[in-house]
Parts: structure tokens; C-alpha cells; sequence
């Protein structure tokens, strides 16, 4: 194990934002939180996956709802915390830990909130290596593993469990509605992972790879060198398209944001349009017409000075943007991973194809 320091925590805001693939709530309010949590002396621990015993439970916390509407409603450790609380009592024994759902946008310091109230390490891990839209977009639905009890938290005191569903796709259902009645966003503890399910289902070493991103990124920030490019070092990642924003159209509906983002090409992509697909996060990106990229391989957009992600919620009109992709989670590229994951999951009659997949 190994504490964290308020640097890292920095660092990772700005990895987890990339990593977040325009989903995953903006970073900016939880580091807030973490920020004043730090100064009152609260610290979080960093606990590695395979650290942990078979027979220990592990906490799985995150954000659910609109990204929009997390611009709205402040982020609140308590709330979090809360949600652990709720969901310990039900399982009638200690949690050893607490993980994130997904590591992408602010989902990704979800954890760390709720670890610096309860005096739990953080694991190292998440179950999407990214940020996914819907319940059953997870390492843990691929395994199939028990998808309840799960409980949602709203800070006007409303508590609601859903105590039992046939399936991962009816746990999305039946969730997402009291999300939506709670103002499409709540404080959620999914339901319980067992240390071994972590160390078989966990997508590992996450929290670690957000750091090591942001930390590229902001090192290349001090030194004026060309921050996507490090991301693009560091992730493996390859350079999509650059251009400008020329529009954008969302909406919130049923808890989701979703719309389409287009960008004029600029540079090497001049006369170019690139037109990109989102619920919550960026699903399928077309270049003239033609996909270019799908999940689960991540479509990130980047601001092209900085090398920060922008969300789906932040996106706006003249915008400099640079599209990079990088590679998705192995259990995401099986069979079974692109039946929860793949375009078809989204509604699109694509058959995946990696940008990372060797030419015929």
C-alpha cells in the first residue's frame, strides 16, 4: 500500500478526465473535495487488487446519471460515503475496501471521497477501464457475476435499494429509473465484490495508470512540449483527427446525455469532417461518412494546446480538438465483452472493428 499524495490526486483528475472518453462527470469538482478533505488531514491509501484476501468485500462507488446534470449539483464526499454506509449495513459485515466502477472522469475519485470519510484504502482497480454508460458495461456483467443489491443516495435524504433483478440489463433498467426521478444523477454503491471477483474480474492497476497519465501530461505542460503527443507515449494511443468544433447537439433524456459532436478538420485533416456519436461518452466517431473508431477502443477528445479531455458536457462551438483512441481492456474484445460493449450495444449496426487491429 501506498498513501497518496494531494499531487497524485492532481494527476489523477486530469488521466481519469482522458480516460473518462467524454464520460465519468468532470474531475474538477471531487478534487475540490479532495483538496479541502486534505487540508482537514483525511489521506487515502492506495491498496494493490492482489493485496486483498479471497473472503473480503469490497465496496464498488460511483456517480450514475447525466454528466450535465453533475455541472448542476455539486459533488459532496458525504454523499458517497453515504452510499457505503447504507449498502454495509445491508451486507452485515465490514467492507475491507473501495473501488471505482469505472476510472474515467469523476467517477474516478469517487473512491477516494468516500475512503477519506471512512478510513478504507482505495483499490487499485475498476470494472471498465474507462467510463461506460450503462450497468451492465462492466468487466463483472462479462464474467456475470451477481448483479444486487444496489444502492442510490440522494442528498436530500432519499435512499432507495434495488434488492434483487434477474439480470445486469434489468439491474440498468430499474436503477436508472430511480436515478432519474432522484434528477438523473445519484450517489451509488453497486453491489458488493468479494476480494476474489476483484483479483478475477477487477480490471487492474487503473488508479496507477490515470496518475501515470496525468502526470505526462502535466510534465509536458511545464516543459511547453506537446502534451497529446505524451498521451498518446504513454497510452499507446494513436492520433485520430485534429480540427475545430463547428457543432454540437445534446440532450438529457432517460438519465443519459447524448448527441453527436462534429469538428472541421485543420492541418493534415483539412476538408475533413469528422462527426462523433455520444451517450455520456463517445461512442462511434465517422470521418466523411465512413466509422473510424468504436467502442470499446476509447475515442478521447483532447483540447489540442492542453492536452485536457474534454466531456461531452464541456464540448463547445471553436474549440481546438485533437481525437486520439487508445487501446481498450482485453475482456472488452472478447465475444461475450462486445455484446455489453461493442457498437451494437449503442444501437449501431457496426461490426467492431479496432483501430488497433492489424490491416488485411
Amino acid at each position: 500500500m501506498r498513501e497518496l499524495a494531494l499531487d497524485d490526486i492532481e494527476a489523477l483528475a486530469v488521466g481519469a478526465w482522458i480516460l473518462g472518453t467524454g464520460g465519468g462527470g468532470s474531475p474538477y469538482l471531487g478534487l475540490l473535495n479532495m483538496r479541502r478533505l486534505y487540508a482537514e488531514g483525511h489521506r487515502v491509501v492506495l491498496m494493490p487488487p492482489f493485496d486483498l484476501a479471497d473472503q473480503d468485500w469490497v465496496a464498488v462507488v460511483s456517480n450514475m446519471g447525466a454528466p450535465l446534470i453533475g455541472q448542476e449539483r455539486l459533488a459532496d464526499s458525504h454523499n458517497i460515503a453515504r452510499a457505503v454506509e447504507i449498502q454495509q449495513d445491508l451486507l452485515g459485515e465490514k467492507f475491507r475496501a473501495v473501488m471505482s466502477l469505472e476510472i474515467g472522469g469523476g467517477n474516478g475519485i469517487q473512491p477516494l471521497m468516500a475512503a477519506a470519510h471512512l478510513g478504507l484504502p482505495v483499490v487499485d482497480a475498476d470494472t471498465m477501464g474507462r467510463a461506460y454508460p450503462e450497468a451492465q458495461m462492466t468487466s463483472v456483467a462479462v464474467g456475470n457475476l451477481r448483479p444486487y443489491p444496489c444502492v442510490l443516495y440522494d442528498p436530500r435524504g432519499i435512499e432507495a435499494v434495488v434488492t434483487k433483478v434477474p439480470s445486469w440489463r434489468w439491474m440498468e433498467r430499474v436503477s436508472r429509473k430511480i436515478c432519474v426521478e432522484m434528477g438523473s444523477i445519484a450517489s451509488t454503491c453497486k453491489a458488493p465484490r468479494t476480494g476474489r471477483e476483484v483479483k478475477e474480474w477487477g480490471i487492474h492497476f487503473t488508479v496507477t495508470k490515470a496518475i501515470g497519465i496525468g502526470q505526462r501530461v502535466r510534465e509536458a505542460q511545464r516543459r511547453h512540449e506537446d502534451p497529446v503527443a505524451a498521451i498518446l507515449d504513454v497510452g499507446r494511443g494513436k492520433l485520430l483527427f485534429r480540427g475545430k468544433v463547428v457543432d454540437v447537439a445534446r440532450r438529457t433524456t432517460e438519465g443519459y446525455l447524448r448527441g453527436r459532436a462534429t469538428i472541421d478538420g485543420l492541418d493534415e485533416d483539412r476538408g475533413s469532417r469528422l462527426e462523433i456519436a455520444f451517450q455520456n461518452e463517445w461512442v462511434v466517431a465517422w470521418r466523411d461518412g465512413v466509422p473510424l473508431a468504436m467502442s470499446p477502443d476509447l475515442i478521447c477528445v483532447l483540447d489540442t494546446v492542453s492536452g485536457e479531455a474534454f466531456g461531452t458536457e464541456t464540448i463547445g462551438y471553436g474549440r481546438r480538438v485533437s481525437v486520439v483512441t487508445l487501446p481498450a481492456p482485453a475482456v472488452f474484445l472478447t465475444p461475450k465483452g462486445l455484446e455489453h460493449v461493442g457498437p451494437r450495444a449503442f444501437g449501431y449496426d457496426l461490426d467492431f472493428r479496432s483501430v488497433f487491429a492489424e490491416s488485411p
